[in-house]
């Protein structure tokens, strides 16, 4: 016979909603995943038009091509030089 704790199921809404929410992406935004580790970004879409990201897509559809089971584009970078790209907008 199993007891229930007074709002235990209340709660682990509260906590799929919280974990749901760290997933989300700001309007005008995309998710990527770089690195051996596939790390998170969340990135500005006005990075998509530019020259070097757009190396960095053809390279994701080559290696990659349109299946990016994570939910997120996958870019085949590492994560080091990717982070390079962004924070000094190298090409940006």
């Amino acid at each position: 016979m199993g007891f229930r704790l007074p709002g235990s199921r209340r709660s682990s809404f509260f906590a799929a909603k919280a974990a749901s929410k760290a997933l989300e992406v700001p309007k005008g935004c995309l998710a990527v995943y770089v690195g051996e580790k596939m790390t998170r970004f969340v990135i500005p879409i006005s990075y998509l038009g530019q020259p070097s990201f757009q190396e960095l897509l053809n390279q994701a559809e080559e290696e990659f091509g349109f299946d990016h089971p994570l939910g997120g584009l996958t870019i085949p970078c590492p994560e080091d030089e990717f982070l390079d790209l962004t924070s000094h907008k190298k090409g940006l």
